[in-house]
């Protein structure tokens, strides 16, 4: 009887034994935590397709501008839905959802062509939800609050599954006349030059996406490193007479990533804020670069006004970020 006994509970040991290594091997709630980059790397994986959702305004319309020609090319199949209104901080986007919540019959909560921010997330199954702040307001961290963290939860909510992620925007060009503002009223300060700008709105998003613990698309690392490459970096053409520009005639603007001087129905004009076509495609391969898990300089595409080795040098660029 002894004999059988031990036996018995030598078996049930085994038994113990084995249901917990299988357990541990097989229950996701018993392994330890991943990134949450590292899940969508693992999801995508399933799934051939990104589905990707823009929270922003015209620096996100040029930030991803190109990315599905290098998507593409990469043989990635993308999906891009938008939320996006020219100027828009995100305090106001966060204003019109919460008037949508409050009152989906509500115009001012429909401001997406008539849509809702609910209802263009719920559209589909997105895997990455991007948010960003306007430029103007990327360099004082308090116009975050709460709006950054209202933002992600209401995505959240919405799209349990999906990757919040946060776009660095850029500074203005060394050139500009005006940075972005530092310090909110009453007594309102501005950077003083490009630099500082960089720095407190790379700060700010920095800041940001600790807290939420989220990742970050560096365009704004990119531009800088372009802007500060000393074989590089834009000059402003000094033998140019800007008091009194002769049509079609513009300054050099070489290794420039914004639009800059420009003639419009002929009249000359400036805009140190938005990416032109070069850093319209410097901004979509550190997208690529990020989204994809994967570096942009095996990529041959290059915006037609780029010079091919420009593009080279850019992809350099963004694969390092």
């Amino acid at each position: 009887m002894l004999l059988i006994m031990r036996e018995i509970l030598k078996n049930y040991r085994f038994a113990c034994l084995t249901i917990c290594l299988f357990l541990f091997a097989s229950a996701p709630a018993l392994a330890l935590p991943l990134k949450e980059d590292t899940l969508h790397q693992s999801a995508l994986a399933k799934n051939d397709t990104l589905r990707l959702f823009i929270i922003g305004n015209s620096f996100s319309q040029n930030a991803s501008k190109y990315l599905p020609q290098l998507a593409a090319e990469g043989k990635h199949p993308l999906k891009i839905g938008r939320a996006e209104l020219p100027g828009c901080p995100m305090e106001r986007h966060w204003r019109h959802a919460a008037a949508a919540e409050a009152n989906p019959a509500d115009s001012n909560g429909m401001p997406y062509k008539g849509k809702s921010l609910r209802t263009l997330l719920s559209e589909d199954k997105w895997d990455i939800v991007t948010i960003q702040q306007a430029s103007v307001f990327s360099s004082d961290s308090s116009t975050y609050y709460p709006y950054a963290r209202n933002l992600y939860n209401y995505v959240k909510s919405i799209c349990p599954g999906a990757e919040v992620v946060i776009h660095q925007t850029w500074a203005y060009r060394s050139d500009d006349k005006v940075f972005g503002q530092t310090s909110p009223a009453p007594h309102k300060t501005n950077a003083k030059d490009a630099e500082e700008m960089y720095l407190k709105s790379r700060a700010a998003y920095h800041k940001i996406a600790g807290e939420l613990k989220i990742r970050i698309l560096p365009v704004g690392d990119a531009f800088w490193k372009v802007t500060t490459d000393p074989a590089r970096q834009f000059k402003k053409d000094t033998s140019f007479n800007y008091a009194n520009p002769v049509y079609p005639a513009v300054p050099d603007q070489t290794n420039s990533l914004h639009m800059g001087y420009r003639w419009e129905n002929k009249k000359f004009g400036y805009d140190g804020h938005h990416a032109n076509t070069a850093g319209c495609f410097l901004g979509a391969l550190v997208w690529y670069s990020k989204l994809f898990h994967e570096s942009p300089q095996k990529l041959k595409y290059c915006p037609g006004g780029v010079s091919a080795e420009f593009c080279s040098y850019l992809k350099k660029v963004a694969a390092k970020e």
